[in-house]
Parts: C-alpha cells; sequence; structure tokens
C-alpha cells in the first residue's frame, strides 16, 4: 500500500529535489536516488550522489534526453530493510518512474517488490545479493554491478591461488549482504579443500568483538573473510592486531571505504579487498573522469562509475524507447545492450548483468588501493 506524500514528507523528511519552478519540473524527467543519507554507511550513498549527478550534468549539458532535462531526486533509505518500502512508497507517491538505488542490499530486496509491482524501473548501481533477483520473475529490476556469486568466487579463487593459506576463518555481519558472500566464498573453499576452522556471524554495530577475536586464535586461523561492511571490518582489524592476531583479512567492496582507515587505524595496512574493476583508468573514460574531476569528485570510488552507468542505461532506454513510460523503456533495457563507462552491459531475464569485471586490491593505511598480486 502506498503512502501518503505530504505524510511521509512531514514525517521523515526524506526527499529533496532541485529547487525548480513548478511549471519547470513538470518537463523534467525525474530520476530518484535512493540510499542512505546519513548514518554509518552514508559514504556509499555519497558515491552513488556523486555518480548519478555527474551523469545528470553531463546529459542535461548535451541537451538532455528528448528535449527534457533530468532532475535527480534524493530519498534517503539509511541502508536499512525496513526503509526501504518506506523510500519505495515516496517514490510511487511523488510518481517518479525512475530509481538509482537502493545502495545496500538488504533494503532494496526490501523495496523491489514495491518498485516492480508500480511500474518502476529501478536500476541498482551497488546491492550484490543474489536475494534480490534470484526467483523473483521482475522485469523493472536492474543491476550497474555483479552478484555476489560472481565477486565471492573472485574472492576465493585469489584466496585459493595466490594467497594459500593453512587454516581460514569466515565471519558475517548475519545480513543479507554479509552473510551471502561469505557463504560463498565459504563454499568455493570447501570445494577446492581449503580448511575453513570457522564460520560464524557478528552483530552488526556492537563495539567489543573480543569474544570472536578470541575464537581466531583460539583455531590458529592465518586468514580472515568477512562479508560486511566496514564499520565492524574496521573494528575487527584493530582489535584483532591490539590482541595479538597475525592473520591477514579480506573482505568485498563493501568494506572498500575510506573511513575504514579511521576505524582500523594502522592494522588496515595489507587488507585484501574486491571492487569493481577501476574503471576510471580506462582511456575510454577520460572524459567522463574530468568531469567528475572537474567538480572535485573522485570517480575512482567502488560506485561512482556503477552509478553513472546506472542513470545512462535509464537516459538511453527512455531514448531508445522513446517515451517515458516505465514499462516502455523496462522493455527496451532488456532487449538491448548499452555503451557505458563500465562496459558494454546487458542484463539476463532476471535484470542481472550478463558479466561484469570484479577485482582484487591490497588496501593501504594512507587510503589508496592497488592491485594485489599476493
Amino acid at each position: 500500500m502506498a503512502l501518503r506524500r505530504t505524510a511521509l514528507a512531514a514525517a521523515l523528511g526524506l526527499a529533496t529535489a532541485l529547487a525548480l519552478p513548478a511549471a519547470a519540473q513538470a518537463q523534467n524527467i525525474r530520476i530518484a536516488v535512493v540510499g542512505p543519507l546519513a548514518g554509518a554507511l552514508t559514504q556509499y550513498g555519497d558515491q552513488v550522489k556523486e555518480g548519478a549527478s555527474t551523469a545528470v550534468e553531463q546529459i542535461n549539458a548535451a541537451g538532455g534526453v528528448g528535449g527534457k532535462k533530468l532532475e535527480l531526486v534524493f530519498i534517503d533509505d539509511g541502508c536499512e530493510p525496513k526503509q526501504g518500502p518506506v523510500a519505495a512508497n515516496r517514490v510511487v507517491n511523488d510518481k517518479i518512474g525512475f530509481v538509482v538505488g537502493g545502495v545496500c542490499s538488504g533494503a532494496s530486496i526490501a523495496a523491489a517488490p514495491i518498485y516492480n509491482n508500480e511500474g518502476v524501473v529501478a536500476v541498482t548501481p551497488s546491492a550484490t545479493s543474489p536475494a534480490l533477483t534470484d526467483g523473483k520473475h521482475y522485469e523493472f529490476i536492474f543491476r550497474t554491478i555483479g552478484r555476489d556469486d560472481q565477486q565471492g568466487p573472485a574472492a576465493a579463487k585469489f584466496i585459493i591461488e595466490k594467497v594459500k593459506p593453512k587454516k581460514v576463518a569466515i565471519l558475517h555481519d548475519k545480513q543479507s549482504y554479509g552473510q551471502g558472500i561469505a557463504t560463498s566464498v565459504r563454499n568455493d573453499l570447501q570445494k577446492a579443500n581449503v580448511p575453513v576452522a570457522l564460520f560464524e556471524g557478528i552483530n552488526a554495530g556492537e563495539s567489543d568483538y573480543s569474544a570472536v577475536i578470541t575464537k581466531l586464535k583460539s583455531a590458529g586461523v592465518d586468514f580472515v573473510y568477512y562479508g560486511g561492511y566496514h564499520p565492524e571490518l574496521g573494528l575487527l582489524l584493530r582489535q584483532a592486531a591490539e590482541q595479538g592476531v597475525k592473520a591477514r583479512f579480506f573482505g568485498p567492496e563493501g568494506v572498500g571505504n575510506p573511513d575504514i582507515n579511521a576505524i582500523a587505524g594502522p592494522a588496515v595496512e595489507g587488507l585484501l579487498v574486491t571492487l569493481p574493476a577501476d574503471f576510471s583508468g580506462n582511456a575510454a573514460n577520460a572524459a567522463v573522469v574530468k568531469a567528475f574531476k572537474d567538480k572535485k569528485r573522485n570517480p575512482g570510488g567502488a560506485f561512482q562509475l556503477t552509478s553513472y552507468s546506472a542513470v545512462k542505461v535509464i537516459a538511453d532506454g527512455i531514448k531508445g524507447a522513446g517515451s517515458t513510460d516505465p514499462a516502455k523503456v523496462a522493455k527496451y533495457l532488456h532487449a538491448n545492450s548499452f555503451d557505458t563507462p563500465i562496459g558494454k552491459v546487458s542484463w539476463n531475464r532476471q535484470g542481472d548483468l550478463n558479466s561484469f569485471d570484479f577485482q582484487v586490491f591490497d588496501w593501504h593505511k594512507d587510503g589508496s588501493k592497488t592491485p594485489a598480486t599476493k
């Protein structure tokens, strides 16, 4: 059931639109950017905002889409599953037909049925959980990022072939994204006969992980894979170092955030992270990278170019369909491929990318990252 716009706006203050006269707004094509605008995971929302904003600026400067300008509306879901439907209902009540988001898997999974049932095209640049699309038969849900069962095997392959640990612990935050990718890595390691001594969930948001760190020490592990986000892994890294744990840590793109350095301190050095390939280094993206840098934005983060690409495929879908009707745009997206800063993209029947490049990076205490070799 959709919520009344006035009540929701008054109660939650979720959306901020560009300040344009009503007559001008009527001529715009509105795209909602849904993700964390506040809280511990705001940095991921900021990355998506930067990418979407840069794409809209570039498209509008080139004449817009069919003579109309694109307009972004920012809506906060806090990366919380319970807020995903609230944000989705806000999109529906505001009669917005297109969404870049959600950002986090849990909130995206909760919101997806509303978008699909109400005919809203939603393209997530960052939600990687297979549960978002598996078995759902959605027509309106797409990704411009790979899935955990693409990212997990990339991580496991690196661990098996390059790291070659003696004994592994796998931890996760008990949430859709973290537990899903941790399970994927565990399964691949077990198939390769790599000993997994511990597979355990921690509670996100806690400040003391000494109990699980004691288990790491007792198990004698030399390598730890963590499925989840940077706040918890930052604490695990710092507290493990304080307790003398010598194991190397590895995490998915959800930990690849500069804030992890402030939390973990020097213990972050040597962390391995799977991230989308650094598309900003592709010579074909030189003009796009310049557009980011001209606005003092970082094109090299995990989600800036995936969110830029999400806006671009929406715009190209509208052009190709010759319509702003989301149903026609969704049909066009399913039937075609598109050139984007992350390469040529196309989707399978359920809206997942047919291919996506995840790479492994060494994360450094100065905030930089370099391709990992071992």
